[in-house]
């Protein structure tokens, strides 16, 4: 299928692959860092808050298949990339089908437990339901730092630091996403993430992991590693679930330096 994506800046291609419910722009507070060395591909997921229609049957199995296909039509099969959680999963598992080139993989799903499993869905549910029941005065609430505390200390460590204007554009579209519920059942109940034996990657893997991660558990790293022995572990010290956007620069710094030309 055709994947809506949105190309910016100049140089080697670098593909960008977002999360559960987001869209190309969950990327903008490293797209201009990224944008000035790189060609950056980011693509919207089917049936999230990008312009992709969703799939018929959504489950991140499927998503991925629509990923590796659209990957090779447009050329992009030998391509560097990079996602964050759930399209962080997806990166390891086009990596481990020897797609890409380098890959990045930023606070990646799929290693949990069957009880760490079951608390990620029961809290990601409760708090997708309180975003949609007070949609209409998500401006306003995100607006001010206590507001942004009180919707976002789950997946941000410094929640009261981040821009109000892109967190309330994070939220609005994991609310109105058509298959955000579907998926997300799927990655919590669903098959866990294989992993792939020294040396049979495409390029060099790089985990990054915020140690205050409250989505996908710092101690997941560990089984991430274990799962994928060549990669590279890069630890975000005054992160939590996206890098993006506790540590921006950082963020830039190790997607260049990961990905670049040997």
């Amino acid at each position: 299928m055709h994947l809506a994506a949105h190309r910016t800046g100049s140089g080697d291609p670098l593909v960008l692959v977002h999360g559960l419910g987001g869209s190309w722009r969950s990327w903008d507070p490293v797209l201009p860092g990224l944008a000035a060395a790189r060609e950056v591909v980011a693509v919207d997921l089917p049936g999230f808050a990008g312009d992709t229609p969703p799939l018929a049957d959504p489950t991140f199995g499927s998503m991925t298949d629509a990923v590796a296909g659209w990957l090779r039509a447009e050329g992009l099969a030998d391509a560097p990339l990079v996602g964050s959680s759930l399209g962080a999963r997806m990166v390891l598992e086009l990596a481990r089908r020897g797609l890409g080139g380098d890959a990045v993989a930023l606070d990646p799903g799929g290693f949990w437990t069957d009880r760490e499993a079951a608390v990620f869905l029961a809290s990601l549910r409760a708090s997708i339901a309180l975003v949609r029941r007070v949609r209409p005065a998500l401006p306003a609430l995100l607006g001010n730092p206590a507001g942004r505390t009180a919707l976002l200390a789950q997946f941000s460590a410094r929640p009261w630091a981040l821009d109000g204007e892109v967190a309330t554009r994070e939220l609005t579209g994991y609310a109105q996403s058509p298959s955000f519920d579907a998926v997300l059942t799927d990655l919590a109940r669903g098959p866990r993430q294989q992993g792939a034996p020294a040396g049979s990657l495409p390029g060099r893997l790089t985990i990054g992991w915020g140690r205050r991660d409250r989505v996908t558990l710092a101690r997941q790293a560990a089984r991430a590693v274990e799962a994928f022995p060549d990669a590279e572990l890069h630890w975000f010290d005054g992160s939590g679930h996206f890098p993006m956007w506790d540590v921006p620069a950082e963020t830039v710094d190790l997607v260049l330096a990961a990905t670049a030309r040997r």
